[in-house]
């Protein structure tokens, strides 16, 4: 079988890149330090975990050993910057013989004048990641579905009916799913034409708040309003997700970072959320699901199921 290591497969992102690559046939190493990457499911046949350590050159060298491909997904809680790690990933996965590395960004690639912001980040860390001279392919997925089923989202959608987002009532966006974009990175493997490409990817839809609000209401038989915050306060809506895992130093810097971050998302003119969804489609032929399909497949009871907070 075709192996592919998924680093930070504990995550919500990586946790979907592992699912998929199961169905589509892959042997799969988890790279995690999580004791329960999978959070009370049991790991997955042809799926082995590995405790690798992303800022250990040689930790990372011996997990990716013998591994086709690399899918790389930055972490939010990460000590070092996306240009670091991604040549870190990029030099370990070269000298393990690795033939591709495919690295989702989880954030909009400036492809545009203007002022990028911390999007910035990603520019450094695609180039950094080429630089190392592993094949290699990275995709910018500009905003996940999946958010609204995490901790700081979920209970204002199931408990009180309202959608919670730091969005103007104009704010337009291509959301995408964390399993879409797990298809697409698997898609891109027998692409010998996107080995040294990068792309912006989102969903088949440019929505509004109020039309997700609209399907999530249709879905959940009940009205769901949306209810728009501030970006500082939707920073502060994560970081209290996290709860007592993060400290108030730690929590205040993340809060007041991911305030600034939307302040910018909503309001430059390079538009972070958008994607040309024609050129998409022409690069990419998947068909991807729109967020109402998305949300009938969800979950929506009131459970206290574990689930990440974020990320």
């Amino acid at each position: 079988m075709r192996t592919v290591a998924v680093v930070g497969a504990s995550g919500r992102q990586g946790g979907a890149q592992v699912r998929h690559l199961v169905k589509a046939g892959f042997a799969v190493r988890a790279l995690s330090r999580s004791p329960d990457p999978f959070y009370g499911e049991g790991t997955p046949d042809n799926v082995e975990v590995v405790p690798a350590d992303l800022y250990d050159h040689e930790s990372l060298v011996s997990a990716f050993s013998g591994a086709e491909a690399v899918f790389h997904t930055h972490p939010l809680r990460a000590r070092s910057d996306r240009a670091q790690l991604a040549h870190a990933v990029g030099t370990a996965a070269k000298e393990a013989g690795v033939t591709r590395v495919v690295w989702n960004t989880s954030s909009w690639i400036p492809d545009q004048p203007g002022d990028a912001f911390t999007y910035a980040g990603n520019t450094a860390g695609l180039n950094a990641l080429f630089r190392t001279g592993v094949g290699a392919t990275v995709f910018g997925s500009v905003l996940f579905m999946d958010n609204l089923l995490t901790n700081w989202a979920r209970p204002f959608i199931v408990n009180e009916g309202r959608f919670v987002y730091a969005h103007k009532e104009t704010t337009e966006a291509n959301w995408i799913s964390l399993d879409d974009v797990a298809r697409i990175m698997i898609h891109s493997l027998d692409r010998p034409d996107m080995e040294g490409a990068w792309i912006n990817i989102g969903g088949p839809e440019r929505l509004r708040p109020a039309q997700l609000a609209s399907a999530l209401s249709e879905v959940l038989g009940r009205e769901i309003v949306y209810d728009g915050c501030s970006p500082a306060e939707f920073g502060r809506h994560l970081v209290n997700a996290y709860g007592d895992a993060m400290d108030k130093e730690e929590g205040d810097a993340m809060a007041e970072g991911i305030g600034q971050f939307y302040e910018y998302n909503v309001n430059a003119p390079t538009r972070p959320f958008e994607v040309d969804e024609a050129e998409m489609a022409r690069r990419i032929p998947i068909e991807l699901e729109t967020f109402a399909e998305w949300a009938k497949r969800q979950d929506w009871r009131n459970s206290n199921a574990p689930r990440p907070p974020a990320g």
